[in-house]
């Protein structure tokens, strides 16, 4: 194998090559030069963004190291400290600064000369930017990122005793694939007895960034916070509307199917009744699948069935390994769940997950890996917000790895018979993931279009959407208070709110580039590669277009793309 080619980052030719921030007056004279700077033509105005985006490259990565560390560390108070510093005493003014430059772009005489592919797009997100820009809400998106930062601490804090030894709930969560019914029935209700310990908390800190969101979107002349969010995500594309059209889809093409997959679970296992803790265990009683044993074996396998998908697609993760960019294995005192952070001016990311040793963990660093495919493919383009797509297209990147890397499964799993189970597993999640991600969805407009509700009434509205996206075989009897709260566990509702829908968006992206791939491998695997290569340089509908997929979310397409899951299911279960 060649050796690595670890990249550099671009020289800083607007900052300088020593340049470091560490106070907001070392850093306002750039903002200063930016805004006040004359632009005579229109090879100024070229070198203009280029400046802006070297100077934003940089303070991306800065922000991302600190909430990478703050997340790998939660109990540090330093990392906190620094994090919750670049928050309060820097945001703000980045805020102000933003907007007074993205009003001298637009105001520009020289715009429409800007010939480089990918300005439209950037210009017509800067205007619903200025549009929505108030400066009363300075303050406030500073105390809501305060306040957000605190739900990865809560979780990150909680661990259960099993078996006489103190581990974190996605350890614990591995027993709930064990044969033995009686532990799982033991170990799924420490997890829920734990969680329920900060229900009170977690509810008080829902209603404070609920408070917090909705006066933004009402100073920024919105009725709901969910109108506001559709303006700031840039959700150019389609409507809310949409968003209910989905959700009846789901209800009506997908959710007969979650009822047929816990029937058939509830035969297999011989149950009278099926419980919550049954959901997980293999439907024949097998012990869990176990892929990998260690975060550096998980690693190792991932580079290999990425190098087999395609050669350059290992390199990258190679080059993470020997950066030090990743962390993947769940302990004590992390943030919860995964992601893959850009770190805009190097170009390489950095993973972090929680792995412990189950098919979860490997689904999730092959997605993980799929964001950071994309981070690579882009690292060349011209400008900071060319790469930057919405979550529609980077969970298209990373959903359709999941996928894509399907055949090259056996690198986990030698034995033909695991490799099976592991394929099975991993469809039927993508039928559980649909009313999922309808059930999120639905529940975060509701939050938002009843900004007055009380806690009673969002236990009440959460169990009726819960009911209508999730199976009628699952008995819940006794644990009524454990299903009002499944909601607090899902941290997109805390910390990145309405970033969910996009992942349905995607799934059914993923299953139609895995259909192209299925058909012709090198075409799907090329039409995937050249979607990602756009960035954000094109329109949602033209990169999904590239890929050689519609960006459709109707019930008809919807159904067409289940049945093509459910005969690929049944082939493997013949």
């Amino acid at each position: 194998m060649s050796a690595l080619t670890i990249p550099q980052r671009p020289a800083r030719k607007f900052l300088g090559e020593e340049f470091s921030v560490t106070t907001w007056e070392k850093l306002q004279p750039f903002y200063e030069n930016l805004k006040n700077r004359s632009i005579h033509s229109v090879g100024d105005l070229r070198q203009w963004f280029l400046d802006k985006s070297e100077l934003e490259s940089y303070l991306s990565e800065n922000f991302a190291w600190r909430y990478i560390r703050m997340t790998c560390d939660t109990a540090s108070e330093q990392y906190q400290q620094e994090f919750n510093d670049f928050v309060e005493n820097f945001q703000p003014f980045l805020s102000a600064y933003g907007n007074e430059l993205d009003k001298k772009a637009v105001e520009s005489p020289y715009l429409n000369e800007l010939k480089d592919t990918g300005f439209e797009v950037a210009l017509r997100s800067m205007k619903k930017a200025i549009e929505i820009f108030r400066e009363e809400n300075i303050p406030l998106q500073t105390q809501i990122q305060t306040e957000q930062a605190k739900y990865g601490a809560m979780i990150g804090a909680m661990t259960v005793n099993v078996d006489g030894e103190e581990i974190t709930l996605p350890k614990a969560s591995d027993f709930l694939q064990s044969t033995d019914r009686d532990l799982r029935e033991q170990v799924w209700l420490k997890i829920q007895t734990r969680r329920l310990e900060d229900k009170v908390a977690l509810d008080e800190l829902l209603n404070s960034l609920r408070d917090l969101r909705n006066q933004t979107a009402i100073n920024a002349g919105f009725a709901n916070f969910c109108d506001y969010m559709f303006a700031a995500l840039g959700r150019f594309d389609y409507t809310p509307q949409d968003c209910f059209n989905f959700h009846e889809s789901v209800a009506e093409a997908v959710v007969p199917m979650l009822n047929d997959m816990a029937n058939e679970r509830k035969q297999a296992l011989q149950l009278d009744t099926l419980r919550p803790w049954d959901l997980k265990v293999d439907p024949e009683n097998r012990p869990p699948l176990k892929p990998f044993s260690t975060g550096e074996e998980l690693l190792e396998k991932t580079i290999t069935c990425f190098t087999q998908l395609d050669p350059q697609l290992g390199n990258y993760l190679s080059v993470m390994k020997a950066m030090g960019h990743l962390d993947l294995e769940s302990r004590k005192g992390k943030s919860p769940g995964g992601y893959n952070y850009p770190l805009e001016e190097i170009g390489v990311p950095f993973i972090f997950m929680n792995a412990t040793s189950n098919l979860r963990d490997l689904v999730t660093l092959l997605h993980e890996g799929g964001h950071a495919v994309h981070n690579f493919v882009t690292r060349d383009l011209l400008l900071n917000s060319f790469k930057n797509p919405p979550a529609e297209v980077a969970e298209l990147a990373s959903m359709s790895m999941e996928l894509l890397t399907m055949d090259y499964w056996n690198v986990f799993f030698e034995n033909e018979e695991d490799l099976r189970r592991a394929k099975i597993q991993h469809l039927e999640s993508i039928i559980e993931t649909l009313p999922w991600v309808a059930t999120i969805d639905k529940f975060q407009h509701w939050l938002y279009e009843n900004p007055t509700h009380s806690i009673e009434e969002r236990q009440s509205k959460w169990l009726k959407i819960y009911e209508q996206f999730s199976d009628s075989v699952t008995d819940w009897s006794g644990f009524e208070d454990f299903k009002k709260y499944i909601w607090q566990k899902q941290l997109h509702i805390y910390e990145v709110p309405f970033y969910y829908i996009e992942y349905g968006m995607a799934q059914l992206g993923a299953v139609g580039v895995w259909r192209n791939y299925k058909q012709n491998p090198q075409k799907g695997l090329e039409g995937y590669l050249n979607a990602l290569k756009l960035g954000y340089t094109a329109p949602i509908s033209e990169i999904y277009a590239a890929a050689n997929i519609p960006f459709d979310f109707s019930k008809d397409y919807i159904t067409e793309l289940m049945n093509f899951v459910r005969e690929e299911l049944e082939g493997l279960k013949k």
